[in-house]
C-alpha cells in the first residue's frame, strides 16, 4: 500500500541546466568545475559519496565513505582492508561511486574499477589525521562481531600516549572511472543526464542521456 503522505513530497528542480557544448573534454576536469562550485556553496560535508561494491556472486552492498582527492588518475578514499567493502573490493573491483549534492540539485556517478593505493599515500595520509581518528582505525576490526562499545573502548585506552603507525589493515583505495555520469535535476522531472564513456584509446566519449 502506498503511503500517500510520503508519496507526495515532490520538489521541482528549477536551479540549472547542463548542455553538452559546456561540458569540459574529460569527466575529472568537468567533476573539478562542478567541485569548485560545490566548495563555494558551503555545503555540509560535500565528499561524502556513496560506495557501491557487490560480491563475485553479484550481491550488492552500499555505504557512505569521505573523497580526499582526486585527480586524472582517479578518485580516492580510505577504509580498513579487512572490513566488508574492503573484502568484496578485492573479490571483485568492480565499482560505483555516488554523489549527491541536493542543494544544488546536482548527481555525479562514477563507475570503475579499484585498486590500493600506494603505501606511501596511506602513510603520508594515516599520519595527517586527528590522533582520536589514528586510534579508531587501529582499533576497529570493522565489520566484524563485538561484544560491546567496552570492547572499544578498553582497545582506545591501551594506545593512550603511545607512538601509533598505520596498520597494515588500514588505507587508501584509487577508482578509476571508465564512465562518469553528471546529472543536473530540471522542472517535470526532465532532468539533464550527461555521460561520459572511456574508449579503448583512452579518448572520452560525450553523450546525453534520457531522463
Amino acid at each position: 500500500m502506498i503511503n500517500q503522505k510520503i508519496a507526495d513530497l515532490r520538489l521541482d528542480y528549477k536551479l540549472a541546466t547542463l548542455n553538452e557544448q559546456d561540458m569540459a573534454a574529460g569527466p575529472v576536469q568537468q567533476f573539478e568545475r562542478w567541485w569548485l562550485e560545490v566548495m563555494q556553496s558551503e555545503l555540509e560535508e560535500p565528499n561524502a559519496m556513496t560506495l557501491a561494491t557487490s560480491t563475485p556472486d553479484g550481491k550488492p552492498s552500499a555505504r557512505i565513505v569521505l573523497l580526499k582527492s582526486f585527480d586524472e588518475e582517479g578518485f580516492l578514499f580510505f577504509t580498513n582492508y579487512d572490513s566488508r567493502k574492503g573484502q568484496e573490493l578485492a573479490a571483485n573491483p568492480q565499482v560505483t561511486l555516488l554523489f549527491f549534492w541536493k542543494e544544488l540539485q546536482r548527481q555525479v556517478r562514477i563507475e570503475g574499477t579499484v585498486s590500493q593505493a600506494a603505501v606511501t599515500i596511506s602513510d603520508e595520509y594515516f599520519s595527517s589525521r586527528p590522533v582520536g581518528s589514528q586510534i579508531g582505525a587501529i582499533v576497529s576490526p570493522q565489520s566484524q562481531e563485538i561484544p560491546g562499545r567496552s570492547f572499544l573502548e578498553e582497545r582506545v585506552k591501551a594506545l593512550e600516549g603511545k607512538t601509533l603507525k598505520r596498520p597494515e589493515h588500514w588505507g587508501g583505495y584509487l577508482v578509476k572511472p571508465l564512465q562518469v555520469e553528471f546529472w543536473q535535476g530540471r522542472s517535470s522531472r526532465l532532468h539533464d543526464r550527461i555521460l561520459y564513456t572511456q574508449g579503448a584509446n583512452g579518448s572520452w566519449k560525450i553523450s546525453r542521456l534520457a531522463p
